[in-house]
């Protein structure tokens, strides 16, 4: 019988073959230093920066999740996300040849979640078929258009002398306790009814502070369209470090199908606080104020993602609202003022006004916007220019007031108009305003329609003008909120309603 060495060959090659598709080679390594939420790990030699690896627990099936954070010499520095507790010298460590993602899609809006997708308010796990990588490189000027559509924030003195565009950086700045998260969740509220997507990311917080937040979202009917991401205040530091990116990932994927995002970063100092600690820790060189020398690129790559996409890429947006905790009003410090020269504008929130019963307490001299009246809609454009010009010219003048000198009657008159403008602006908590009310009132204050309104009366006038247009002037509101325009025809309507409700219904 002859043999067939060739027929043979072609047997042996083919089993080999399946054979090797059989036998899947995974790259192992050993911890070999394990604490406060990062490990040594000796022996993953193919490793790359970034990499996704799976920690296996020793007497369980469970496996804790972590990445890749320094590729050194002998041995890589990984970050733990999850419990570290868990995890001893000389477990087992694997390479998974993956980037850290996140689980993206509509089953994330209305949940509160971790910044790896897990649920945390008792709901079913979210199932998705899709998910986004946590770091990508933001799209270049060519994939970019102009900021020039409104985002409102329903905030009278925002809206006006510091608007926000879709698809801007506007950075909310100032001390503890002075009314940040109340600005960033007064504008979550105020996107009911836009389409806007909006995610809250929670860094550090008290869970009691971030459980009340949904309470107030549940209460304003905001989940219905709103993700809250939390790594509070007792999670491990690398979870406070990925949240801002988990958040920014699931946002992405809305604004990649030509849909309208917000973002909010509560806040980022202390997400510079949980990155410095993990570069510490992995013996990473400290430099200013013991920050890494890569603190910028920290918020610089994750703030770069803010953008309005260009009409050939559907003409998505993502706006981004970080927020920065001052100490003792200290702009020029480190984290400040790196994220200040990201940003495109900053809205500064001055603890003097707000114990001073101002609120939102704006410092309008250093708050800017420098995307300005081209996030305005043409009504709002239009007359804010002399609100800002009233306010200025009060702030420079209430220095010589407060010396005691007799006022002449022009300056008095300033003087006047500006508190009244002040008064004007002040705005309760989770009480937005349409637009289109923004600017009837805002035009009665700058056009002198409130200045011989007592001050203690202006709130009353305010409530008491819209109760009147709604009653017996409805067309001035709806030709408003339409046009979006002050035309020459509805400023003559609204002059005469203004007219009209201080002759015959207002009650000095």
């Amino acid at each position: 019988m002859a043999i067939n060495v060739a027929e043979i060959t072609k047997v042996l090659k083919s089993e080999i073959a399946g054979f090797e598709q059989q036998l899947q080679v995974s790259q192992v390594g050993t911890v070999i230093e394990v604490g406060d939420g990062i490990a040594r790990v000796y022996g993953l030699r193919s490793a790359m920066a970034g990499e996704l690896l799976e920690f296996e627990v020793q007497g369980s099936q469970e496996s804790v999740m972590g990445q890749v954070f320094n590729l050194e010499e002998e041995t890589i520095g990984a970050v733990i996300f999850g419990d570290y507790l868990k995890i001893k010298e000389g477990d087992q460590v694997r390479a998974t040849g993956r980037l850290l993602e996140v689980p993206v899609g509509d089953n994330v809006i209305g949940r509160v979640l971790d910044p790896l997708g897990q649920p945390l308010d008792g709901g079913p796990a979210v199932v998705s078929s899709e998910t986004r990588k946590l770091d990508i490189v933001a799209p270049g000027i060519a994939e970019r258009q102009p900021v020039k559509e409104p985002l409102q924030t329903g905030i009278k003195a925002i809206d006006s002398m510091i608007p926000i565009g879709r698809g801007q950086r506007e950075l909310i700045i100032g001390d503890r306790k002075t009314g940040k998260s109340a600005i960033a969740i007064d504008t979550i509220i105020n996107q009911k009814g836009t389409g806007v997507k909006c995610f809250y990311v929670a860094i550090g917080q008290k869970e009691s502070t971030v459980a009340a937040i949904v309470e107030q979202l549940k209460a304003a009917g905001a989940m219905e369209y709103t993700t809250v991401i939390s790594a509070g205040a007792s999670d491990p530091a690398p979870l406070q470090y990925i949240a801002a990116y988990a958040g920014c990932a699931m946002a992405e994927y809305f604004m990649w199908k030509g849909q309208h995002t917000l973002c909010v970063y509560d806040d980022l100092t202390k997400q510079a606080a949980a990155y410095r600690q993990l570069s510490l820790l992995l013996r990473r060189p400290p430099g200013r104020e013991a920050y890494p020398g890569d603190v910028f690129y920290l918020h610089s790559r994750l703030l770069e993602r803010a953008v309005k996409l260009s009409d050939a890429n559907g003409g998505g947006s993502l706006t981004a609202l970080p927020i920065i905790e001052t100490q003792e009003g200290e702009v020029s410090a480190y984290i400040p003022t790196n994220v200040i020269s990201i940003t495109d504008g900053q809205i500064y929130l001055e603890p003097d006004l707000f114990f001073a019963g101002v609120r939102p307490a704006i410092n309008v001299g250093i708050s800017v916007s420098r995307v300005g009246g081209n996030a305005q809609t043409k009504a709002m454009k239009k007359i804010a220019g002399s609100l800002r010009l009233d306010l200025a010219a009060y702030r420079e003048l209430e220095a010589f007031a407060q010396l005691g000198t007799e006022l002449d009657k022009k300056t008095q008159a300033q003087l006047d108009r500006g508190a009244r403008l002040v008064e004007l602006l002040k705005q309760p908590q989770f009480r937005p305003m349409p637009v289109e009310q923004e600017v009837m009132m805002i035009y009665a204050g700058t056009q002198g329609y409130v200045d011989d309104i007592p001050l203690n009366r202006i709130a009353a006038f305010q409530t008491e003008f819209f109760k009147y247009v709604d009653s017996s002037a409805p067309a001035v509101r709806q030709e408003l909120s339409s046009k979006k325009e002050l035309t020459a025809e509805i400023e003559a309507k609204l002059k005469q309603a203004l007219n009209d409700f201080k002759s015959k219904v207002w009650k000095k």
